[in-house]
């Protein structure tokens, strides 16, 4: 069974991109700890392809090389957060129709080419210097949710998890910016996460 998971910088995660077996320090390593010992009969081939950084555009240019070449019987991909970031960071306007496109077009063909596809919803926490990306982000979040939902075998909703216990807690507890996430932030996307992949494992 091969497991591949796809995104930016919270997938990625510090990994070693020259170490096939590298699955960096965040989500991805934590998942991987908890879901071998549940199934220590079942070989499972666990391999990191985030790259921080990357938007959706990225993602759909590496498709073939980093994920489709595989052959993998499970993606489980999270990306969007870097389509806002570089909007107000770098200038980079976000074309919401664009988007659209490029999002509708990754997924379509990872669902053609992958038996299961696992998406896994971007977030931002209430940083303060992050609040004034919340209504671009909502708008981003809307065509995710629709389009995730219709092509994806399961669609994990963070945002309004993390923002949902934040309410009670502070930010700081899940992420220092509002984006990346502490331990605490990575063992709940783990704990979440391997819930939807286990639905899927014979």
């Amino acid at each position: 069974m091969r497991i591949l998971f796809f995104g930016d910088s919270i997938t990625d995660c510090g990994r070693d991109r020259k170490e096939a077996k590298s699955l960096g320090n965040g989500y991805v390593k934590v998942l991987a700890d908890k879901l071998r010992p549940i199934y220590p009969d079942m070989l499972l081939e666990i391999i990191n392809k985030g790259v921080a950084g990357d938007e959706v555009g990225d993602l759909l240019l590496r498709l073939d090389e980093d994920v489709l070449a595989y052959k993998p019987d499970v993606v489980v991909i999270m990306i969007g957060i870097n389509n806002v970031l570089h909007h107000f960071k770098n200038g980079k306007p976000l074309d919401l129709k664009a988007f659209a496109s490029d999002f509708e077009t990754l997924l379509r063909k990872l669902k053609e080419n992958v038996d299961t596809v696992i998406f896994l919803e971007p977030f931002l926490l209430p940083s303060p210097d992050k609040m004034r990306m919340r209504k671009l982000f909502d708008e981003e979040l809307a065509i995710i949710k629709e389009i995730g939902m219709k092509y994806a075998d399961e669609f994990v909703a963070y945002d309004e998890m993390f923002n949902g216990l934040t309410g009670s807690i502070s930010y700081l507890k899940y992420s220092l910016d509002g984006v990346h996430t502490t331990h605490r932030g990575s063992r709940l996307i783990a704990d979440t996460a391997i819930k939807a992949i286990r639905k899927h494992l014979l």
